[in-house]
């Protein structure tokens, strides 16, 4: 993994201290864009704007797929070439490894950088194309909206050149435990197993291992 993506990583612990629709409608209510939270011990306003899902389905970020959960985070986009089809991979074997817990206790929330193109039926196809189980949900909407939360838990460069440059995004893997404000970060390109335990620790199962599997960075 890059060192740049391993900053971000760092940098993310710091930064973190109804009516009837339509399929593919985006709800317009009076909920805020804001929800109160705990991150990391701390009173925070979480972002929660509404988006959709691979289902076409209209759903707050915060309130219906975030809180009371333990999920993981990141962002891609079906166009991808880059590290993407790695981290695919990578968090493909995350979800088998989690088992039936996948889906049921632990979430997988991925938020497209292409919202223009990735529409809800280019990502279930997607996601079918690389199977996805139900608990991977995708995310699309309004390009503002998605900054929002890559901005609010850190996942951005600090070069506006290169932070708008959707090739160049980070391959971190942000991990939660909304029921006590717990979160971590986890470069997407290290062993799934390393996921998944990073995963169990920031939901507070982690089981100590031997010194030589808690490395991150084979050599």
């Amino acid at each position: 993994m890059p060192p740049p993506d391993l900053a971000r990583a760092g940098a993310l612990l710091a930064l973190l201290a109804s009516g009837c629709l339509r399929r593919g409608e985006v709800r317009s209510d009076a909920a805020p864009d804001t929800a109160a939270a705990v991150v990391a011990g701390s009173p925070r306003r979480f972002p929660n704007p509404v988006l959709l899902d691979q289902e076409g389905r209209s759903v707050r970020f915060y309130d219906d797929l975030v809180r009371g959960r333990v999920v993981m985070v990141n962002f891609g986009y079906t166009q991808c070439n880059g590290s993407c089809p790695l981290g695919v991979a990578q968090l493909t074997a995350v979800q088998r490894l989690l088992g039936d817990r996948f889906g049921r206790d632990i979430t997988l929330l991925t938020l497209t950088l292409d919202p223009e193109h990735d529409t809800p039926e280019v990502m279930r196809s997607y996601l079918a194309a690389h199977a996805g189980r139900p608990g991977w949900t995708w995310l699309t909407g309004r390009r503002e909206d998605i900054d929002a939360i890559r901005r609010f838990i850190g996942f951005t460069d600090r070069e506006p050149r290169l932070d708008a440059d959707r090739t160049r995004h980070t391959a971190s893997v942000l991990i939660g435990d909304d029921r006590t404000g717990r979160w971590s970060s986890v470069p997407a390109l290290i062993r799934p197993e390393l996921i998944v335990e990073a995963v169990l620790r920031t939901a507070g199962e982690h089981r100590a291992q031997p010194a030589a599997t808690q490395k991150v960075c084979a050599p």
